[in-house]
This record gives C-alpha cells, sequence and structure tokens, in this order.
C-alpha cells in the first residue's frame, strides 16, 4: 500500500491507478471502515482510502480536539483489506489558506436532524468531501448508511454537480448486541457501553410498528423517545422520514421510509438508524 500525504504526489499516481473506488474516512478505523474497504473491492477497481479529521463539520463544543488519531494502526488496517493507496494529509496540507469557499447544501437537507443541533456541520461535510472529489477523482465512492443524512447529502451533491461519481450506501456494521460500530464508542464507560444497545432497540420497536401497520408516527416516535429518556438518555430526536429527502413522512403514503435518532448517553452521542 502506497501511503501518500501531498495533494500533488497523489495527483502524480492517480493516472496508474485506472479506476477507483474511494472510501474517505477519519480515521480510529473500526470493522465498518473495513466492511466500506470489502465492498469497494466489489466494483472492479483500485481502492483509495483517505484518513483526514476534518475541522470545518466539527462544532465549537465538539470533541475535535479529542478525536483520536491513531494512523499507524489505520493505516495496517487498510493495507490488510487491500487498500492500494492511502491519501493522509495535515491539516496544512488540506487547508493552505482559511477556506473561504464551501458547498452550501440546500436548507431543507440540512437544517434538519443532525443540522437542529449540528449547526454547519454538512457544510463542513460537503466542502471536506467536494475536495477529496477533486484530488482522488474516484469513480465510486462509499459511505456507511450509519450517518444517513450524510448519506443523502453528498448524493445529492454528487447530481447537483453532475459529478462522474457513483455514490453507494453500504449497510451499518453492528456488534453482536445490535450497537452500531462507530469510532465515538470508545468514549463510553463500560456500564455505559452496556446501555447503549438500547438505541438499536428503541428503533426495532418503531420499524415493527410500522410494519405491522401502526399509523401514529408522532406517538411512535415519542414513546421510543420517553424509552431512552427514562432510562438516563439525552433524546435529541427519534423520527420516521421519507428515505429520498428525510423529510417527515406521510403515514398514509406509500414511500420507502427511514427511522433516525439521536441520543446522549453520559457524555457521548450516538446516532442509528434503520430502513423500514
Amino acid at each position: 500500500m502506497r501511503v501518500v500525504h501531498s495533494v500533488s504526489d497523489f495527483r502524480a499516481l492517480r493516472p496508474s491507478l485506472g479506476r477507483v473506488a474511494f472510501v474517505p474516512t477519519m480515521g480510529n478505523l473500526h470493522e465498518g471502515h473495513v466492511s466500506l474497504v470489502r465492498a469497494a473491492h466489489e466494483h472492479g477497481a483500485q481502492v483509495a482510502a483517505s484518513i483526514f479529521v476534518n475541522r470545518l463539520q466539527f462544532g465549537p463544543s465538539e470533541d475535535f480536539e479529542r478525536y483520536p488519531r491513531t494512523l499507524a494502526d489505520d493505516a495496517a488496517k487498510l493495507e490488510d483489506a487491500g487498500v492500494s493507496v492511502l491519501f493522509a494529509p495535515d491539516e496544512r496540507e488540506m487547508y493552505p489558506a482559511p477556506q473561504a469557499y464551501h458547498v452550501e447544501p440546500p436548507t431543507e437537507q440540512v437544517e434538519i436532524l443532525e443540522g437542529e443541533f449540528r449547526a454547519g456541520h454538512f457544510r463542513g461535510v460537503a466542502t471536506v468531501v467536494m475536495k477529496l472529489f477533486q484530488i482522488v477523482q474516484p469513480d465510486v465512492a462509499l459511505f456507511g448508511k450509519k450517518d444517513y443524512q450524510q448519506l443523502m447529502v453528498l448524493r445529492n451533491m454528487v447530481s447537483q454537480f453532475a459529478m462522474p461519481i457513483e455514490v453507494v450506501g453500504c449497510e451499518t456494521v453492528r456488534a453482536t448486541d445490535g450497537l452500531a460500530l462507530s469510532s465515538r464508542n470508545g468514549y463510553l464507560s463500560d456500564e455505559e457501553r452496556r446501555r447503549a444497545p438500547q438505541l438499536h432497540a428503541e428503533l426495532q420497536r418503531v420499524r415493527h410498528g410500522v410494519l405491522n401497520g401502526n399509523r401514529d408516527f408522532a406517538a411512535l416516535q415519542q414513546t421510543a423517545a420517553s424509552g431512552l429518556d427514562a432510562t438516563g438518555w439525552r433524546t435529541e430526536y427519534v423520527r420516521i422520514c421519507r428515505r429520498a429527502d428525510l423529510q417527515p413522512a406521510d403515514p398514509g403514503a406509500i414511500e420507502a421510509r427511514v427511522v433516525l435518532a439521536a441520543a446522549g448517553l453520559g457524555k457521548t452521542r450516538l446516532i442509528d438508524n434503520l430502513e423500514i
């Protein structure tokens, strides 16, 4: 595996790679990231990955400074998974000058759900992914469905800008008890880790209710949120939405749906979702 730290070096290497499937990450890798690499190999391409902790998508009270930087361990995992090239720039390489130009996703897509609690988050995500796409020039890019709203925003960005990139959403990888794998799970205490699968369990109950004909979506959402809050969580949202644009689902319509949730447990904020 080649490890490349500069934009110029990656661009010099890019013509020799041919068709590229790209897995962008912020590092601190777990099995969920490795599963994206495995999926990338199915696209008949060289696999490129990136590791970059992007300051632009963190709010002022979020965990940018303490986000784990584990480059050596991450590189070993990526090499074992068959990555051909790892692009691992530092902040000065990605932002040699303050980033004055940004990608501004539509308000209706980013001021809901995560955007209600993380102002500017998707502006930062879309901007860095656009920049990575310009550097890597992938044919395929793979993202996990755990960050469902992010996947929706990036798919729409690629479509709106007519970028010649196929965006693939990959299923969430879970621990045996149902907890969605996340780099932030490492912040949980042992006791919190034992309680964390409740978030997935509440989403399963909502999904089961919808599939069994319950059309009182407001009550399903409130019951799930109350179940979390009653056991010490701090629920931010539980919402049943249309998959296409994450607007509130219509109980009377025939449409693909997803239930999404975010809640705090101790000092850790967890998100999850289930397609319905």
